[in-house]
């Protein structure tokens, strides 16, 4: 666990998971893009078999249509990184929650229901973290209308 190689990882993940993932790279990182239905089984890989032990960051991107939400993942030990991606329609913002995977998805996860609308399942205690609790709606929905 943590002494891998990054291409081969993503080789043996691109032939076990077939055409539920999707790979790309940019300047920063290798993308693993997976569907919402596959997205602990890969997390679960990833930290128990491949030594990704930290959960740097979890955001999420209103593109309109649909959500994408954003997973930074490090394995510290082979000092090495990559990104998860998955995206889920807007009519129907819900994935499952990695928090029994990472504990630091915790108030991520509640900081992107609150602030996007997401609802992460299976998250114990998906509440409001920066907003009032009667804060009506999502503030960085593209659709969400201020008040004036």
């Amino acid at each position: 666990m943590g002494d891998y190689n990054l291409d081969k990882m993503l080789a043996e993940l691109q032939n076990l998971m077939g055409d539920k993932l999707e790979l790309s790279e940019d300047a920063f990182f290798n993308w693993i893009h997976i569907s919402p239905d596959q997205l602990l089984v890969l997390m679960d890989k990833l930290k128990n078999e491949y030594g990704f032990n930290y959960l740097a960051n979890l955001t999420a991107v209103d593109y309109g249509e649909y959500f994408e939400i954003v997973y930074h993942l490090y394995s510290i030990p082979a000092n090495n990184k990559t990104g998860v991606k998955t995206r889920v329609s807007r009519n129907q913002a819900q994935v499952d929650s990695v928090c029994l995977i990472w504990p630091t998805a915790d108030w991520q996860e509640r900081e992107v229901y609150d602030l996007m609308g997401i609802d992460f399942k299976g998250h114990p205690n998906l509440v409001r973290v920066l907003l009032p609790d009667d804060f009506t709606g999502h503030p960085l929905r593209k659709d969400f209308e201020m008040e004036r």
